[in-house]
């Protein structure tokens, strides 16, 4: 007769010898890498917010790795490296990351074709740039999923730009669509390593930078090199995406993907009231750069040129062509609105 004693040593052993109970499915964390074209200073505000919100949300699910500008591949092999998947995820500009689509030359600082941030997401939403760039990437293999916009681009320079005249010859890193255009006006457009800017300047190989408004001038320390902002801007702000390869994103669960945007979307806003407030208080109370201005009259030959540049690159394709039209309709959609949506 078995007693009660014996019958639970008996269970006892019987446990210890018995493999612990495992899950019919083991389910592995999704791991991704994803590099930003921006240098770890920027990169504090303008991505790394968004992903460490959505890694604490994924929790072990899914974890991404993010790394900062030519931290894995150069910014300029950015693309190639998400299609073959040595990267999962990027955020970038098209131009920056030398995209092979007929949309690349808009990504970054197209001239003029914004005047504020808020109008980058109208663009894109409400006017149709989102099922354009979706329809470019779909063909290459990769997933656009968000597009937002960044600060203006203005001049830093080492010496004060009070006319158009001031511009010639000085050596500036820029965006290449950006450098494309301003080589008009005697700028030589150099291309060089995000972290090496800073040097560059400092030692002579750079006489100033367009690649950003005042806010990332202090944040990242191009203010400590440069002593002069001006105010004038060839784009009132860099448009810019998420994107990943598309067989990975295919991968994932849908409310992954619906995570993914939606922490994209939190990023895009953290920018807007970021760069927006950073802009004015910096000109207002900052105190390592002097401002200049070159008069309207004369910026004007610049906005002008703009209108032929757009034309010159409608011609070029099909695509670029309903793109420019896109910012044609847009434009002179908001200047018949009037004020707040722009000002003469």
């Amino acid at each position: 007769m078995t007693t009660r004693r014996k019958f639970l040593t008996t269970a006892a052993v019987g446990a210890a010898a018995a493999p612990l109970a495992t899950p019919a499915i083991a389910q592995s964390t999704i791991k991704w890498r994803m590099q930003t074209y921006a240098g770890p200073a920027l990169a504090e505000h303008v991505v790394k917010p968004a992903i460490d919100m959505f890694n604490k949300i994924a929790g072990d699910r899914m974890q991404i790795e993010l790394f900062f500008a030519d931290q894995l591949v150069p910014t300029g092999e950015l693309f190639r490296a998400m299609q073959r998947g040595t990267i999962d995820a990027v955020q970038s500009d098209d131009d920056s990351m030398a995209s092979p689509t007929e949309v690349t030359v808009f990504g970054g600082y197209f001239p003029f074709a914004s005047r504020y941030s808020l109008d980058v997401p109208v663009l894109f939403n409400q006017y149709g740039l989102n099922e354009i760039w979706d329809e470019e990437y779909s063909k290459v293999g990769v997933k656009h999923i968000s597009a937002g916009s960044w600060d203006p681009c203005h001049f830093a320079t080492k010496d004060p730009i009070n006319s158009l005249a001031d511009l010639e010859g000085k050596r500036v890193f820029t965006f290449p669509t950006a450098g494309r255009f301003l080589a008009q006006f005697g700028v030589v457009p150099v291309t060089l390593p995000w972290e090496d800017i800073e040097v560059a300047v400092q030692t002579g190989e750079l006489d100033g930078i367009a690649w950003s408004g005042i806010t990332e001038d202090y944040t990242v320390g191009w203010a400590d090199v440069t002593n002069y902002f001006l105010t004038n801007n060839i784009s009132g702000a860099w448009a810019g995406s998420f994107f990943a390869n598309q067989g990975r994103w295919d991968e994932l669960p849908e409310d992954l993907q619906t995570l993914f945007r939606v922490c994209c979307d939190q990023s895009h806003y953290y920018r807007q009231w970021w760069y927006w407030g950073g802009e004015a208080s910096l000109r207002v109370n900052g105190d390592k750069m002097k401002l200049t201005t070159i008069p309207d009259e004369e910026w004007a030959k610049v906005e002008d040129a703009a209108l032929t540049f757009w034309d010159e690159i409608a011609a070029e394709s099909e695509t670029k062509a309903r793109v420019v039209e896109i910012f044609k309709k847009y434009n002179a959609d908001m200047q018949k609105a009037g004020r707040p949506y722009r000002y003469t």
